[in-house]
């Protein structure tokens, strides 16, 4: 059961108190408090854990901080969706809207190689009016011999750069919860020029310890990707674990099943469950194309398989793209074959606008579809028999 509060209630107040001394005295129900900030108000969330059937909705609504009671299911409970549930999907963070109705491209290296390459992305994303970035300083690899990114050492500059540029958020992958305070610190000594959303590698998705960790932080938000080899719902669950520890600003990312039936790509896209995770959670969902087609092969259309399956995971409503440019990609220390060129920028970037208004149309004619399908029942439910 979740009671969500009237909103700014503050949590010093005598109706909060008077709240939380009843919710925190019923029995066998153990309580966990959220804080959902928005762009123009704070919302507290008190989720109610345990044997909640038998609590009379009514009897809660009627508490003095309590705006309105949602009975929850067991899967996804925090970031799930519920029958009466009309809480917003997704959160604003450093000035950049997430949600499930907005779009944003996170173009970028996938391994931050030198400062050089890293002024020639974010000077190109800024002339292209973009906030936000990809840039990997800790680099999970396959082989021990593989470069595992400059981690820390490469981290001032790339914040300091990212704010010259006014690139507001930088999707940055950790591996590790140290790699959280090493962010943190190198971000506050810089007085902050950018924001950075921490990313959950395929591989670590079902790194329990590491999500907890991550989860118990609330400055930053989480792009967790999809586990390349367990199913939809265990990876959706993997990011509740997120949520339960108290992050709930959390976008979940497409990446692709690894499985021989994908060649000769490097993964099976799964981009067609973009509506799916949107039906079943609240989360923004991001698609990864890259990592999905794992190359800049061309269709004989000219079109390169990235940008098809942008447009794939784009026109299916996807709210964040992830996608590796690189300025010399035949220099890149990771992925080099998959990044997109510098000169390609400007076009995909106008293709994904065109793909999102194809989105927005789509849902108008399926809206304007089912109002005249209501309007229809209305009418015969008048007509004389």
């Amino acid at each position: 059961m979740l009671a969500i509060l009237h909103p700014d209630t503050q949590l010093d107040s005598d109706s909060y108190r008077q709240t939380m001394s009843f919710l925190e005295q019923l029995p066998g129900v153990a309580v966990k408090v959220h804080e959902v900030v928005g762009a123009s108000q704070r919302l507290t969330e008190i989720y109610l854990l345990g044997d909640t059937k038998s609590l009379d909705k009514d009897e809660i609504e009627a508490l003095p901080a309590v705006e309105r009671v949602i009975r929850i299911s067991d899967d996804y409970r925090i970031l799930g969706r519920h029958r009466d549930d009309q809480r917003q999907s997704g959160f604003t963070y450093n000035g950049v809207e997430f949600s499930q109705h907005n779009l944003n491209v996170f173009a970028g290296l996938c391994a931050v190689d030198t400062p050089e390459h890293v002024e020639i992305m974010m000077r190109a994303l800024s002339e292209q009016g973009q906030h936000c970035t990809r840039m990997g300083a800790y680099k999970p690899r396959t082989n021990p011999y593989s470069f595992q990114g400059h981690g820390k050492s490469c981290l001032p500059w790339v914040f300091e750069t990212a704010g010259k540029h006014d690139i507001r958020v930088v999707a940055m992958e950790i591996t590790h919860e140290s790699h959280i305070e090493e962010i943190d610190e190198c971000l506050e000594k810089l007085g902050r020029p950018t924001g950075v959303m921490l990313q959950v590698g395929t591989r670590n998705t079902q790194n329990f310890e590491l999500l907890k960790a991550i989860g118990r932080q609330k400055t930053y938000p989480v792009l967790l990707k999809r586990g390349f080899g367990i199913t939809l719902n265990e990876s959706l669950n993997a990011a509740e674990y997120l949520a339960s520890e108290g992050n709930a600003n959390v976008v979940f990312c497409l990446r692709g099943m690894k499985t021989d039936a994908g060649q000769p790509h490097r993964n099976m896209v799964d981009f067609a469950h973009v509506p799916t995770v949107k039906r079943l959670t609240r989360m923004p969902v991001c698609i990864d194309p890259s990592h999905s087609v794992g190359s800049r092969d061309k269709a004989p259309d000219g079109i390169p398989d990235v940008m098809h399956a942008t447009a794939q995971g784009v026109v299916a409503g996807a709210n964040m793209v992830l996608v590796d440019f690189h300025p010399r990609p035949e220099k890149a220390l990771v992925d080099g074959p998959q990044a997109l060129l510098m000169d390609e920028l400007p076009a995909y970037l106008e293709d994904v606008r065109e793909c999102h208004q194809l989105w927005k149309k789509r849902q108008q004619l399926y809206r304007n579809t089912g109002e005249a399908r209501a309007n229809d029942h209305l009418w015969s439910s008048r007509s004389p028999g």
